[in-house]
């Protein structure tokens, strides 16, 4: 039976020479439905549609451009004796930790430049920033790759996943631990819990704060269950570290900001 399983196609449609590959395709997906999430939080929050809109413009691709280079960066020893691979983000290989520091910096610029709030337009764009790295997650299943250790087939079906994910979980003869869907799912009740938390007597800032912590606590266990993680040494994975210090850092922001009593109300 193994021998049958073919992997699904990672290009959705040809146009002409040109490859669509599913990869971009889910990656688009997903900033689509979180722009269209963003617009409705930030007209409940006073923000101009237009100035989401062009803040997603130049945001986007600066993030993917970002999560390209911190990836290549530290696969440097490969891509040194492949350059035409470079550009090829379609086959895969962005960081997400990379694409959250270009999407945070071009934030702060645009916000300064048209005399808006950072902090008022980061918890705008939290939940929207969480929805898309759940459904990019979806770009990796497509190629086959965020996996985890070699397991068998009995170990996924115990997991009541549908045959299709199991399926594309057999890569090279051998079964594996699917960790991109255990990030999405993770994600996905970040989501939940953040459109929730409209609710809460939040301050300004803190929502994209939470989104910070959970996304981190989420990456730093998911990643340590992954076989093709960035190494900073052999024993330390970038992104746990990454992780564990953004974690960090959020709740010692949060603790130190609610010490100023001139804090915003998020709602404001």
């Amino acid at each position: 039976m193994s021998d049958q399983i073919k992997p699904l196609n990672p290009i959705a449609l040809h146009l002409g020479p040109l490859e669509i590959h599913w990869y971009g395709v889910i990656i688009a997906m997903g900033a689509l439905l979180g722009l269209i999430i963003a617009i409705k939080e930030g007209k409940k929050r006073g923000i101009n549609p237009d100035a989401i809109i062009d803040l997603i413009m130049f945001a986007l691709p600066i993030a993917i451009i970002t999560a390209r280079i911190y990836y290549v960066s530290f696969e440097w020893s490969y891509y040194k004796q492949h350059p035409s691979e470079i550009i090829a983000v379609w086959h895969g290989g962005i960081a997400i930790h990379g694409g959250i520091i270009g999407a945070v910096v071009t934030t702060i610029v645009f916000c300064r430049k048209k005399n808006l709030s950072f902090w008022k337009m980061a918890d705008v764009l939290a939940p929207s920033l969480l929805l898309g790295q759940a459904i990019g997650r979806w770009g990796n299943f497509m190629n086959q790759e965020a996996h985890g250790d070699a397991v068998s087939r009995s170990f996924l079906e115990s997991l009541h996943l549908p045959n299709f994910i199991i399926n594309q979980m057999y890569i090279d003869g051998t079964y594996y631990q699917p960790t991109f869907l255990y990030e999405s799912l993770w994600s996905i009740v970040g989501v939940i819990i953040l459109l929730s938390l409209r609710k809460a007597n939040l301050k300004r800032g803190e929502m994209f704060l939470t989104y910070l912590a959970w996304y981190s606590i989420g990456r730093f266990m998911v990643e340590g269950m992954r076989t093709d993680s960035l190494m900073l040494t052999s024993h330390i994975r970038i992104a746990q570290l990454v992780s564990a210090v953004c974690l960090i850092g959020s709740i010692i922001l949060m603790w130190y900001r609610r010490r100023n009593k001139e804090l915003i109300s998020y709602k404001a």
